[in-house]
């Protein structure tokens, strides 16, 4: 774990105190059981019926993995997992059904023991299982059973992969209305809300520096309400940021959103960015339907390189979810906390209060559709990925084995190509990579989330297959690798840090609880710093809860100063507006505040923590 002792120190405090009254609330005491004991009575158990085992979860397996990693269960014995944590937690099969759902998958909450029946028909085998809320729990089951039972089915990539429709001009129009959505291979179409009809929405391309102004109709079920439409990682007026309480577009009604594409009177570096809803309260519950989009920019720079263009540069939005019955997309929003408040302040009770208001799915899908596949030449391919998930994080990876090189981030190209083995994205962060399937003629190459390697204390990533690329013969191929890039030019920041946010959890299940900054819930009418035009500042972001979170900040593009007292990795070396803060972590990042005053935000983008408190507001002054 990353920080000072003192650090440490301050978020040992924190937990504690949460622990506490959780621990009251809800009577839990650590406990262990030893799953698969070889005691008399156990083998005498098994030779009359079976071995039956427990999953356990004891207090803090959160930022490890489960207590009991290694189960068995063998003729007719049952599974059952006991949560002595305080956070809810899954255990979920990696393999698959037929029907691409995991094999087993049971949410248990805490303080509660369940059992897990699907286990019943397994064949024996192996079955790798984690938490979808904690990734970085894993654990193995082990099937021993005579014969029979259900089998993983092997992963069938049977959809083509849908690339969005691109819009081009300076005025574009896209109609917020619901549609059905082609997302599971077979069945019917998924009811979605949609930019346009279509999930993800068109990808809007523009050239750096010309203003696009974007006019959005909100043509939604009444049910929906009002909605506001952020423009993620673009520079502009605080009135076209997509303000989550204020400038809303209510059901039939339209706005018109301006971007001019520059920053400090300059145009804008070429740049990967997405426009997903902001709504207070509903953020998770919008971007879960479907309002979703991608939105390219292109410099002059950036074209001069030779890279892959047209078919050969392909956007990837990376987002999950869960269905029921004929495909419809799951409500996990049924169960929302209730809000209340204390001293003026929002805070949360309810099954789903923070710190288990983490909503992710079974499926991980790829532009919206599950396992597709791709046919690509023997060629270079430019890959733009985006996780646009509320709270999963990847780890991509090709099975091939052979890197990735990342060449810039969702704001501009780095200094220089990285190669990497697997390239972690939380939600919202975006990465701009080179793949070269030279030499992989007849061959199929997977995309694919992998477990986090680096050995961090933090949440985790999912383990999922993504998509197909299949290979099919050799091509002519003009572009390059360049050994250097032109890389947009970063603030020299100042020496001294003028604002610390630190991001945290307070109140108990008993009274209310909130994700907070700086210890307190977002007030979008209570200004938490201001800073003046112009000036170029130095900010400290701070992680003191137990959880990974992905801090954003509106109004600029930023540089990664420090992570953890140390100079950033080279893939963060470039322009950023979203990190990833580990349990304890602390990075510095600096900006100059430029061209527009007014309040902006700054919030944690696993999209229900920032729905239940943390957010804060700042604004830019003359």
């Amino acid at each position: 774990m990353g920080g000072t002792v003192r650090q440490r120190s301050v978020i040992g405090l924190a937990v504690a105190a949460w622990c506490a009254a959780a621990l009251v609330a809800y009577d839990v005491t650590p406990l262990t059981i030893v799953a698969g004991t070889s005691s008399p009575a156990a083998r005498a158990e098994a030779a009359s019926g079976g071995t039956s085992a427990t999953i356990v979860i004891n207090r803090g397996d959160a930022s490890k993995s489960y207590s009991t990693p290694l189960v068995t269960v063998s003729g007719d014995g049952t599974l059952s997992v006991t949560n002595l944590d305080v956070y809810d937690h899954t255990v979920t099969s990696i393999a698959l059904a037929g029907d691409g759902t995991p094999l087993f998958d049971v949410k248990v909450l805490h303080g509660t023991t369940v059992a897990i029946p699907a286990v019943d028909g397994l064949a024996s085998g192996s079955y790798d299982f984690y938490c979808r809320f904690h990734p970085n729990m894993r654990g193995t089951l082990v099937v021993d059973r005579s014969g029979g039972g259900t089998a993983p089915e092997p992963v069938a990539f049977d959809q083509p992969l849908v690339i969005p429709s691109v819009l081009s001009g300076p005025h574009v129009r896209l109609r917020m209305r619901e549609a059905g959505v082609r997302i599971l291979p077979t069945g019917p179409l998924t009811r979605m809300w949609t930019f346009g009809g279509t999930w993800p929405g068109p990808t809007i391309t523009r050239p750096a520096g010309r203003a696009t102004s974007v006019t959005f109709v909100n043509a939604l079920p009444k049910r929906a309400g009002s909605m506001t439409v952020h423009l993620h990682g673009d520079h502009h007026d605080p009135v076209d940021d997509g303000q989550p309480t204020q400038f809303l577009i209510p059901r039939g009604a339209a706005r018109t959103y301006y971007y001019p594409l520059t920053y400090g009177g300059n145009p804008e570096p070429s740049s990967f960015f997405w426009y997903h809803d902001h709504r207070m309260d509903h953020t998770a519950r919008n971007n879960w339907r479907g309002l979703q989009g991608m939105f390219l920019v292109s410099d002059a720079a950036d074209r001069r390189l030779h890279l892959p263009t047209g078919v050969r540069d392909v956007p990837l939005m990376v987002a999950d979810r869960s269905f029921g019955n004929h495909n419809r997309l799951a409500n996990p929003f049924a169960t929302a906390p209730a809000m209340v408040h204390h001293g003026g302040q929002m805070f949360f009770v309810g099954p789903s209060a923070p710190p288990n208001d983490a909503t992710t799915g079974t499926h991980v899908l790829v532009n919206g559709r599950f396992l597709p596949h791709l046919d690509v030449t023997a060629t270079r391919y430019r890959l733009r990925l985006l996780n646009a998930s509320s709270a999963s994080a990847y780890a991509f990876a090709l099975s091939d084995g052979r890197p990735l090189i990342q060449i810039g981030t969702g704001n501009g190209l780095l200094p220089r190509p990285v190669a990497r083995e697997q390239i972690l994205l939380g939600p919202a962060q975006r990465a701009d990579v080179l793949v070269d399937f030279h030499g992989e003629e007849g061959t199929a190459v997977t995309l694919r989330s992998v477990p986090r390697s680096d050995g961090s204390a933090g949440t985790g990533t999912r383990i999922a297959p993504l998509m197909e690329f299949r290979v099919n013969g050799a091509a002519t191929d003009d572009s390059v690798l360049p050994t250097k890039l032109p890389a947009p030019e970063l603030v020299e920041p100042p020496r001294r840090v003028s604002k610390t946010w630190t991001f945290d959890l307070t109140g108990t299940p008993a009274t209310g609880s909130a994700w907070t900054i700086n210890g307190r819930p977002f007030d979008p009418h209570r200004v938490d710093y201001e800073v003046p035009l112009g000036v170029t500042q130095r900010w400290r972001l701070r992680n003191t809860s137990e959880v990974t979170h992905y801090v954003h900040i509106h109004a600029g593009q930023w540089r990664t100063l420090l992570r953890d007292g140390k100079a950033p990795p080279p893939w963060e070396r470039g322009l950023e507006d979203t990190w990833r803060l580990d349990p304890g972590e602390v990075v510095e990042v600096a900006t100059r505040f430029t061209d527009y005053t007014g309040p902006f935000m700054i919030h944690c983008h696993m999209l229900d923590h920032e729905d239940h408190g943390m957010m804060a507001r700042f604004d830019v002054v003359r």
